[in-house]
């Protein structure tokens, strides 16, 4: 059993920090009390004049093995996969709860209209145009183990609809991108039972009908992007409402791309790890020279903050997410913390932005378990030595990262990162299995 003494906890329902200690056992939070220890313990931490957070929930990551450790020493030791392969990620989502990677919950490929977004039919997405194939992916999907159900904005409403559907009959809900749709806007998703709103996308398109992203700049003009129109947000909000749609808005996403050459950049030992994976790097640097496109992704940025404060001040329920790492220089382990920083510049509280990544989205997945400190949760937290309820940019301030029960420096995380050389052996392997599996299915 590890003690972990004195420390200032937080109490994110009632939204206060309170001197407790906690004791763990068996990857679990076994009691917090105060006073003298009424227990004999193998380890104590003393953590006076620290301050102890839940664990921190990024609910929308695409994350591969190469950088997936990274994500803890940054304090985030739950990740929502929202697009991907579950074949590829079976390593992750099956490691012990004490492991450097995050726990993993997954969608599998991406399901799309034709031509597709990301192009023809991969391990990582798939362009449908018939019920049949529909119904067959999601069976496929259920079965490999995926968590939930992603669709993107160039699938036809009525396959959409199929989704959701075929995904009821096994008891998972669907998440949509409508970025980049022109037919299928957040109130047509809502209205067919689609739950998870990525980006607070399609809600620009239910505004304004005639805009999306393929419009004549005369059309873009209409838009005030500086001056967001709050009567509007406020109608659509309140029908996505009475659907329980929840918003994941990504806000780190949009404004790192309205920043671009002046992109937030933090100078820290994970950030200069990142910059080691050069896959990684040399993808962002690639994307940053399509500026014209990354700027018209990024105006959005002020309409997409307004909405996620409109959503949230109706009751609706807003997390925390970053993207990471699509768009550019989206860094895992820290964009989540640029994420909260993004959330009180919209008008939320620190204490707000704070459970938007721990306990809101703990509640959304249905993992009571998570996202807060109290007996009978996983014992997932951070120990921070400034107060993030005085400044949200402390949740920076990482002195210890404990995950399922194991305590952990960064530094001892950020050495368990795998090598170029290893990540692509893993990868080649996944391709080469996902091959000979679909050929399998075919026969």
């Amino acid at each position: 059993m590890i003690l972990l003494k004195n420390a200032n906890v937080l109490d994110v329902d009632r939204g206060v920090f309170y001197q407790a200690s906690i004791l763990m056992k068996d990857g679990m939070i076994a009691d917090i009390f105060t006073g003298n220890a009424p227990y004999e313990v193998s380890k104590v931490i003393d953590a006076k004049e620290k301050w102890v957070i839940p664990g921190l929930i990024d609910m929308h990551v695409h994350i591969k093995e190469s950088f997936a450790p990274i994500f803890v020493a940054g304090g985030i030791t739950t990740v929502r996969n929202t697009g991907g392969n579950v074949l590829e990620l079976k390593g992750l989502m099956t490691a012990p709860d004490d492991s450097m990677t995050p726990r993993v919950f997954s969608a599998d490929r991406v399901i799309d209209g034709p031509p597709g977004l990301w192009g023809e039919t991969s391990p990582w997405n798939i362009n449908v145009e018939n019920s049949e194939v529909v119904i067959g992916e999601v069976k496929r999907q259920v079965e490999a183990g995926a968590d939930f159900i992603k669709v993107y904005g160039w699938l036809s409403r009525d396959l959409m609809e199929k989704v959701v559907q075929e995904a009821s009959h096994h008891n998972k809900e669907v998440s949509y991108d409508l970025i980049h749709s022109t037919e299928v806007n957040a109130l047509d998703a809502a209205e067919i039972g689609v739950k998870w709103n990525e980006h607070a996308s399609g809600i620009i398109q239910a505004m304004y009908p005639n805009w999306s992203m393929k419009a004549e700049k005369s059309i873009w003009d209409e838009v005030d992007w500086t001056i967001p129109d709050l009567e509007k947000i406020t109608a659509v909000c309140k029908q996505l409402l009475s659907h329980g749609v929840v918003i994941c808005p990504t806000m780190v996403l949009f404004d790192q791309m309205n920043r671009l050459k002046d992109y937030w950049n933090p100078d820290n030992d994970l950030v200069k790890k990142v910059y080691e994976n050069k896959s990684l790097v040399g993808q962002w640097a690639r994307l940053s020279q399509y500026e014209e496109a990354l700027k018209q992704m990024g105006m959005q940025s002020v309409l997409n903050k307004a909405i996620a404060k409109v959503y949230f001040d109706l009751g609706g329920t807003v997390v925390a997410g970053t993207d990471t790492p699509a768009g550019v220089w989206t860094f895992p382990g820290m964009a989540l913390h640029r994420e909260m920083e993004l959330f009180v510049e919209a008008g939320f509280s620190e204490l707000d932005a704070i459970r938007a990544a721990t306990c809101v989205p703990a509640r959304a997945i249905k993992r009571e378990d998570l996202g807060v400190i109290k007996a009978g949760a996983k014992a997932d937290m951070i120990l921070l030595s400034k107060n993030p309820l005085e400044d949200i940019k402390y949740t920076r301030e990482i002195e210890l990262v404990i995950k399922g029960g194991k305590v952990l420096t960064q530094a001892e995380i950020i050495q368990s990162v795998p090598s170029e050389e290893e990540s692509q052996r893993l990868m080649e392997e996944f391709v080469n299995s996902f091959e000979e599996l679909m050929v399998a299915k075919s026969k």
